[in-house]
């Protein structure tokens, strides 16, 4: 074979290697450059934790994981002694606390009223005793017969007498109006505290049975039965399967103008169907986010955004987890 014909197999073989390489450049271009791009998210839930307001040890779980509860259906059951023992200290309380004030509305009893009468009478007596005993000393002094350290002594009598006998009525006026009108005030104040001691207390001993508050699917139930809880400690959660969204990362340039209140079309792959979806939430993840560096290439920076949408229609079988594609 002659140099000339070997010279021009290489050139040949060249050409030929660059337009393959050519060609493979331009149907990457025009396939893998226009593919579209695909934003995946998942389906997320509103989800409640139960907790109880006083410690005490888990006596029955009512509900498991994957039971669907309603509002008013009983949740857990805990023994709580001490709650207990605090009930009837407090009711005690309470009981002590009207006897007083019915004591202090109601008066003395009619016996020490009774009592109290009798001392005035008594009293009363022995102020006309010496009234009339100092009346007759006054005279035999005004006659000159008696000295008058004999009329002093009967007059100090007399004034003592008068003063008794305004303290024992005083004494039987107390006993028949009772307790003054601030000691009554005062009992009846103890009273109604003793009532909010009560109250809490069994505000107390409610939070022993946990009750839904809200109507959902127990996802997760954490302590087992003979177990102690602490206050506040979650015994179960409940999601809100009513409430529930989907949450994906947009890369700004992908937004291409959306906004709260659009409606976007997302493909379930579980189920191998479109879901409408009507956008609520947009927010940047700032700048710890996920973001694309652009400014190689003269351009600029990318950001993302986490972008929430609940469902518009209602997909059966829709479960918190289950992903859902945005095409681009």
């Amino acid at each position: 074979m002659s140099e000339k014909t070997q010279h021009t197999n290489v050139l040949l073989a060249l050409f030929g290697f660059a337009a393959a390489v050519i060609v493979v450049a331009v149907i990457g271009f025009f396939t893998l450059g226009n593919e579209p791009e695909f934003i995946q998210g998942q389906m997320d839930v509103t989800e409640y934790r139960v907790s109880s307001k006083v410690p005490g040890r888990i006596l029955k779980i009512c509900k498991h994981e994957g039971d669907y509860v309603h509002v008013g259906d009983t949740l857990a059951i805990l023994d709580a002694p001490e709650v207990r023992a605090k009930s009837a200290q407090a009711s005690a309380v309470e009981e002590a606390a009207s006897a007083m004030s019915e004591m202090a509305e109601k008066g003395a009893r009619q016996e020490q009223i009774q009592g109290a009468y009798q001392l005035w009478q008594q009293a009363k007596a022995a102020l006309e005793i010496h009234e009339k005993s100092y009346q007759r000393v006054q005279r035999l002094f005004d006659e000159g017969v008696l000295s008058e350290q004999k009329r002093d002594e009967a007059y100090a009598q007399y004034t003592a007498a008068q003063a008794q006998a305004k303290a024992a009525e005083s004494q039987y006026n107390m006993a028949v109006n009772g307790a003054r009108r601030e000691e009554k005030m005062a009992a009846a104040a103890k009273v109604e505290q003793a009532k909010g001691a009560v109250a809490e207390v069994r505000s107390y001993i409610g939070e022993t049975v946990q009750i839904a508050q809200m109507e959902g699917e127990v996802t997760d139930v954490y302590p087992q039965v003979g177990e102690l809880v602490g206050t506040g400690s979650p015994i179960m959660s409940v999601a809100i399967m009513s409430d529930m969204w989907g949450s994906f990362n947009v890369r700004e340039d992908q937004l291409k103008g959306m906004k709260i209140g659009d409606e976007i079309e997302a493909y379930v792959p579980a189920f191998d169907k479109t879901l409408k979806m009507k956008v609520y939430y947009m927010k940047d993840l700032g700048s710890y986010a996920v973001w694309k560096a652009t400014k190689a290439n003269g351009r600029y920076d990318l950001k993302t955004f986490e972008v929430k949408a609940r469902p518009a229609e209602t997909m059966e079988g829709l479960r918190p987890g289950m992903s859902v594609v945005i095409k681009d």
